[in-house]
């Protein structure tokens, strides 16, 4: 069975590839559109996009809040959890998401067995 081909809102990912930020953010939802047009990138964005554009391998960011974009589909970006750099390889399913989105910041809460003196029976056990 083949593969099914990507498409975002009709369009192909050559076809995005093509697209100008501003026409592709026509595409995006209005929260992603607003945040485009009206304010644009912030500085720190547009330093990672350069980065992006040049072609740099290992690219690291503490730039949660920046909108993956067509031209990077097929890249890996370290993305910053508070913690360490997290290594994402951005797929075109991806495209019109945050970076944070990808990047956790919590781990899962693993309980073990109860501790000492949580319940009755375990007040009376023998500490050794």
């Amino acid at each position: 069975m083949a593969k099914k081909e990507f498409t975002y809102k009709g369009k192909k990912l050559d076809e995005l590839k093509q697209l100008d930020v501003k026409e592709l953010a026509m595409l995006l939802p209005s929260e992603k559109k607003r945040r485009i047009l009206t304010r644009g990138f912030t500085q720190q964005q547009k330093t990672l996009l350069k980065k992006i554009r040049a072609g740099e391998q290992n690219i690291k960011t503490h730039c949660r809040d920046m909108l993956v974009l067509p031209e990077m589909v097929g890249m890996t970006i370290r993305i910053h959890n508070g913690k360490d750099f997290v290594p994402i390889i951005i797929q075109d399913a991806m495209i019109g998401h945050y970076f944070g989105e990808f990047a956790l910041t919590r781990k899962r809460v693993g309980h073990s067995a109860p501790g000492v003196g949580a319940t009755k029976s375990s007040a009376h056990a023998s500490v050794r």
